[in-house]
């Protein structure tokens, strides 16, 4: 195994509030992430490289071992599964809640229901739980719209701050998960480059603490 560590890094928000974090742990891109198209980067250390891809496959590479550490949102997480993943530290960042949600003031229907979702498993198995009987389809955005097109009674989806479902006439209802973003390292990596991840781990948890104290502060 290559002492060489490969971060894996995911597009967006999420990315712009990760590279404070790993600045403060001593990781700095060797260039402009945002004036670049390359995906693939060097870094201040000359034994890491960041990967920058889409935030559903962070999970994959680490879990498959083509990067040794990752960051992910705990939706993306929940929806692929965490297996052959550790998952030693909660970021604190992009924040935001996974609910169920539809048209304001509608009853749900308690026997079945049509839900629209990108979420798959993660519906199947809330609804499981709930003993409410869904046909789940599997939409890729514009969630808000499956309910006032008569295509699902409810949909799952990510709810910040909520003001989409309020201009789409729609209200949040059932709280899935809290979601934040979560690093997650591969299990063999953790084991063969043990000596290096975990100072790196230790200084994320550093500045994690550090934001929350000035946030509190």
């Amino acid at each position: 195994m290559s002492k060489q560590l490969i971060l894996a890094l995911s597009k967006g928000r999420i990315l712009d509030e990760t590279l404070p974090l790993l600045a403060d742990a001593g990781i700095t891109p060797a260039e402009d992430l945002s004036a670049s198209r390359k995906l693939l980067f060097d870094t201040n250390l000359p034994d890491v490289k960041i990967v920058v891809i889409r935030a559903t496959d962070v999970p994959t590479y680490v879990q498959l071992g083509a990067a040794d550490v990752g960051v992910a949102g705990k939706d993306v997480l929940l929806e692929h599964g965490a297996e052959g993943l550790y998952e030693p530290l909660d970021l604190e960042i992009a924040r935001c809640k996974l609910m169920t949600a539809g048209v304001t003031g509608a009853e749900p229907a308690q026997a079945r229901r049509r839900v629209a979702t990108k979420f798959i498993e993660v519906a199947r198995r809330y609804y499981a739980e709930q003993g409410i009987q869904a046909e789940v389809i599997k939409l890729y955005g514009a969630m808000e719209l499956a309910p006032l097109m008569n295509l699902a009674d409810e949909i799952v989806d990510i709810v910040d701050t909520g003001n989409t479902l309020r201009a789409n006439g729609m209200e949040p209802r059932e709280l899935i998960a809290s979601i934040s973003t979560r690093l997650v390292v591969n299990k063999a990596a953790m084991t063969m480059k043990h000596e290096r991840l975990k100072p790196l781990i230790q200084r994320l948890q550093e500045a994690v603490a550090h934001r929350r104290e000035q946030a509190s502060a």
